[in-house]
């Protein structure tokens, strides 16, 4: 076991722990906490006989990668065709419970000059039939979010890995099975953090491990979108699934877009650690007061009580004394923000605020003084990640969300051709998706602070690369 380091003072302070072990969420699921002021304890199960840790595990080398879909909505849809333009990918089956879905992917795709896939859909469990076939290396999981643990788990189980969309699950015990079930199945399973590369998102990276902030002391990111219309449309959502999620929980659903990329810069599970969260949260005003103004009485909206609050915030301390703040928002008015700011001893980065094509502004010391703003332009020129100056060309035209998405399947796929480690590994992705059950804890307790789980059993003392990668080739394709 790694040398855990000595406790943050600000945790000292805030009467977070009993022992080192505690601060490390090693063996605090029986420990009671001293006063009514410490965190909730986090458990942190012990890794059994058949597991061994995937950190810095490289994948196999694929000559081509064959990937199965399941789910074909509004984002399964789009990033199939993604998968599919990738050099060296095939999307060999697509699945989703409405057959017709699959079809309409399936034609697509021949019509792109694509080879047909296996159609699979029409019941619950057809995903599980798609598992089975020995041609798919990769699962990508696009479905509604009370299904992604139960159908990642499935594709571990079944030998492939995983892509899924945020979050990979709900609950602490799903996110601790899910690291299990990677480290047995010798699998890897990630977060489809299409944020994580970002353009902006990568060159703030470099910036923070290249010193320009300084000493990073805090980071602020969430996902602030104004998706009203959207949760009360009836053919967006199927089955209206999202606006759903705000009748039954109180989470904070959605933060790992911007917390990811805070995340990284601060060398979360690669030398820092998340180790405490408090949440908060307004009133759940959002969503009544649009159906109020814009809904017919008529509509089955009007039979739900919405319950998660229209702004959950999330103060989120490191074993480094760090700060992050992670906020989600989806109810009201307001332009859309990953927020994405990072701010250290000699600097700040501000993101969706500046005036310039980026939309990022900055204040860097000794380069800028005067108490005075600078755009983010000449910055994120010097600091652009390699994969931006290598495929940026191709993810404008093949990628949705300003290219993100294709930077971010192009990079998966070079990382299996390659035979490569991971950029975001199973643990990055447990930790992201923390916040989501960890602010209901805290929030169901007055807003007392949580403990976080420590995903990696130890192994987060340890520097090593990430996001921060080094340039490589996608493998030339026979």
């Amino acid at each position: 076991m790694p040398e855990i380091p000595a406790v943050s003072r600000r945790l000292l302070l805030g009467g977070a722990l009993a022992t080192g072990a505690m601060a490390a969420g090693v063996g605090a699921a029986h420990a009671a906490p001293a006063d009514p002021a410490a965190p909730l304890p986090a458990h942190s199960p012990r890794r059994g006989n058949s597991q061994k840790s995937m950190v810095n595990v490289p994948f196999d080398v694929h000559e081509t990668v064959r990937v199965g879909l399941i789910g074909i909505g509004n984002r399964g849809s789009g990033m199939g065709e993604g998968w599919s333009a990738v050099p060296g990918c095939r999307v060999t089956a697509v699945c989703d419970i409405r057959a017709n879905r699959a079809k309409s992917l399936a034609d697509r795709l021949v019509a792109a000059g694509r080879p047909r896939p296996a159609e699979y859909g029409g019941t619950a469990d057809a995903y599980a039939k798609m598992l089975r076939r020995d041609d798919i290396d990769l699962v990508y999981i696009a479905t509604p979010w009370e299904f992604h643990y139960e159908q990642g788990k499935a594709a571990l189980e079944a030998g492939k890995h995983v892509v899924v969309e945020l979050p990979i699950a709900t609950e602490l015990d799903e996110l601790w099975d899910l690291v299990d079930t990677s480290e047995r199945t010798r699998r890897h399973l990630l977060l489809a953090e299409n944020c994580s590369y970002g353009r902006n998102e990568l060159a703030m990276l470099k910036m923070a491990h290249d010193g320009m902030f300084g000493d990073v002391t805090n980071g602020h990111g969430g996902y602030l979108h104004d998706l009203r219309e959207l949760l009360f449309s009836d053919t967006y959502y199927t089955d209206s699934w999202r606006r759903l999620w705000h009748t039954r929980s109180t989470a904070s659903f959605y933060p790992m877009h911007g917390l990811a990329p805070i995340a990284a810069a601060m060398d979360i599970n690669r030398g820092d650690r998340m180790t405490v969260l408090r949440a908060t949260a307004t009133e759940p005003k959002g969503l009544a007061d649009y159906r109020e103004r814009f809904i017919d009485r008529s509509h089955p909206s009007w039979k739900e009580t919405y319950v998660n609050g229209d702004l959950v915030t999330c103060l989120i301390d490191t074993a480094k004394g760090r700060v992050i703040r992670a906020e989600h928002d989806v109810s009201s008015p307001r332009p859309y923000s990953r927020i994405n700011s990072l701010a250290g001893s000699r600097g700040i980065f501000e993101d969706y605020a500046g005036t310039s094509s980026t939309g990022g502004r900055i204040y860097v010391e000794p380069d800028h003084g005067g108490h005075s703003w600078r755009d983010f332009d000449a910055y994120r020129k010097e600091f652009d990640h390699w994969l931006w100056k290598k495929i940026g060309d191709d993810a404008a035209n093949n990628g949705g969300h300003g290219g993100m998405d294709y930077v971010l399947q192009w990079r998966t796929i070079q990382l299996m051709r390659a035979g490569l480690v991971p950029d975001i590994d199973v643990y990055d992705s447990a930790a992201w998706c923390s916040p989501v059950p960890l602010s209901v804890k805290s929030l169901a307790a007055g807003g007392r602070p949580v403990a976080v789980p420590d995903f990696t059993r130890g192994s987060w003392v340890n520097l090593r690369m990430g996001l921060d990668s080094r340039e490589s080739s996608m493998p030339p394709v026979a």
